[in-house]
């Protein structure tokens, strides 16, 4: 068995940042949705509603995923993580003003992507139960 090298951080900087990372992730997020959404004009109070909502909702469920994620089979776990880039990423670019089909093709294109490359990632690095073998 391969040794794994070792962790730079402690388990209290591991903690912080399973919390930290979404959170930051979100805030970045609900600002891109709020700035593509008020098309260069004035900041509206629904405007900055739509961007603490966009980044609450964005972290609580990246937050799930990252805890819930890894426990799935490699199949599952890659098909989630596909699953909310593609929404996240319709989501946003719907707010630019372009058509609901054309948001949504895209955003199964960028879902498409996103699960090839980590469904080959956690088939590589993953038996079919999950458990890292790297």
């Amino acid at each position: 068995m391969r040794q794994r090298p070792p962790d730079v951080f402690d388990a209290r900087a591991h903690r912080i940042a399973r919390l930290a990372v979404p959170v930051l992730l979100g805030l970045i997020y609900g600002c891109w949705v709020a700035a593509d959404n008020r098309f260069g004009g004035p900041i509206t109070g629904w405007n900055v509603l739509l961007g603490v909502v966009s980044a609450l909702v964005f972290a609580v469920v990246c937050a799930a995923l990252l805890v819930l994620a890894p426990r799935m089979r490699r199949e599952v776990h890659a098909l989630s993580w596909a699953a909310f880039t593609g929404c996240a990423f319709g989501f946003l670019y719907s707010q630019s003003g372009v058509t609901v089909l054309g948001a949504a093709l895209l955003s199964l294109v960028v879902a498409a992507a996103t699960f090839a490359v980590l469904f080959y990632r956690y088939y590589t690095h993953e038996d079919a139960f999950g458990h890292r073998v790297r």
